[in-house]
C-alpha cells in the first residue's frame, strides 16, 4: 500500500511537472513569436517609411528638374520672342525699305526672301507660345495643343489633328495642365525629330474619373526594348509620376508610335 502511493504520488508529481514544462514551453514560445511578430512589424514599418521618404525625395528632385526645365524654357521663350523675333522683324523692315528703292522688275526677286522672314518671325512668335506656362494657361490646356498640332503641321505633316470625346471637366491643378501639355511637346518633337511620320493625331477623351489622352503618329516606329531607358521617355514617364498619371508607349518598326496617359481628374 505504502509503494503504491508513493507511486501514485511520484506519477502525479511527473505528470504536474510534465504540465508545468509545457506550460512554459508554450508561453516561451507564445513570447518568441509575440516578439517576432513585432519585430517584423517595426521593420516593414521602417522599411515603409524609408521607402516613402524616399519617394518623397525623389518627387522633390523630379519637381526641382522640372521647375528648372521650365524656367530655361521661359527664358528662351523670352529670348525667341525678344531677341530673335526683334532681329527678323527689323530683317522684314529692312527689305520692305529696300523694295521701295528698287525697279518694279526686281521686287519680285524680294518676294520670297520677304515671305520666308514672315514665316520665320510667325513661327518664332508661335513657339516663344508654347515654351512659356503663363501664356499657355492663358491660352487653355486644348487650344495650346491645337496651335502646337497647327505649328508642326505647317512644318512638314500632312495632318495634325486634335480630337475631344465627352464633355471638359476642368483640372483642379492648373499646374497639371502644363505638364500634361510638356509631356505631348516632347512626344511631338520626337515625332518630328526621328518618326518621318506624316500624320499626327491626338485624342482628349473626358471620362467620369479620369482624362484618357492618345497621342499618335505613323512613323516608322522603333523597337520599343531598345529605347526603354532613353531620357526621352524617362522625362515622360518622371512627369507624368508628378501627377500620379500612368504613362505607356508602344512602338514597332513601321507601325509608328502611340502614347496613352491617364491622368485621374
Amino acid at each position: 500500500m505504502v509503494q503504491t502511493g508513493e507511486r501514485l504520488a511520484s506519477t502525479a508529481s511527473e505528470r504536474y511537472l510534465l504540465i508545468y514544462m509545457i506550460t512554459v514551453l508554450v508561453i516561451v514560445t507564445t513570447l518568441v513569436i509575440i516578439f517576432f511578430v513585432v519585430f517584423l512589424k517595426r521593420k516593414n514599418k521602417l522599411l515603409l517609411e524609408r521607402i516613402k521618404q524616399q519617394q518623397a525625395f525623389d518627387a522633390e528632385i523630379v519637381q526641382a528638374q522640372t521647375e528648372t526645365q521650365e524656367q530655361t524654357l521661359k527664358n528662351i521663350g523670352w529670348e525667341l520672342h525678344d531677341n530673335v523675333g526683334q532681329l527678323l522683324s527689323f530683317a522684314s523692315m529692312q527689305l520692305s525699305i529696300l523694295k521701295m528703292e528698287v525697279s518694279d522688275d526686281v521686287k519680285e526677286k524680294f518676294k520670297d526672301t520677304s515671305d520666308a522672314i514672315k514665316e520665320s518671325l510667325a513661327e518664332v512668335r508661335s513657339l516663344s507660345k508654347t515654351l512659356n506656362n503663363e501664356v499657355v494657361l492663358n491660352i487653355g490646356f486644348e487650344k495650346s495643343i491645337t496651335n502646337e498640332l497647327n505649328r508642326l503641321k505647317k512644318m512638314k505633316f500632312t495632318s495634325a489633328e486634335l480630337k475631344i470625346i465627352g464633355e471638359k471637366v476642368s483640372f483642379k491643378d492648373r499646374k497639371h495642365e502644363i505638364i500634361i501639355f510638356r509631356i505631348l511637346q516632347e512626344f511631338l518633337s520626337n515625332s518630328v525629330k526621328y518618326s518621318e511620320a506624316k500624320n499626327l493625331s491626338i485624342v482628349l477623351n473626358y471620362q467620369p474619373n479620369n482624362l484618357m489622352i492618345t497621342a499618335s503618329d505613323d512613323g516608322k516606329g522603333f523597337n520599343i526594348d531598345g529605347v526603354e531607358k532613353g531620357s526621352g521617355l524617362i522625362n515622360m514617364k518622371s512627369r507624368a509620376a508628378l501627377i500620379n498619371a500612368t504613362l505607356e508607349l508602344t512602338s514597332q518598326p513601321t507601325k509608328g508610335v502611340q502614347l496613352v496617359l491617364n491622368y485621374p481628374l
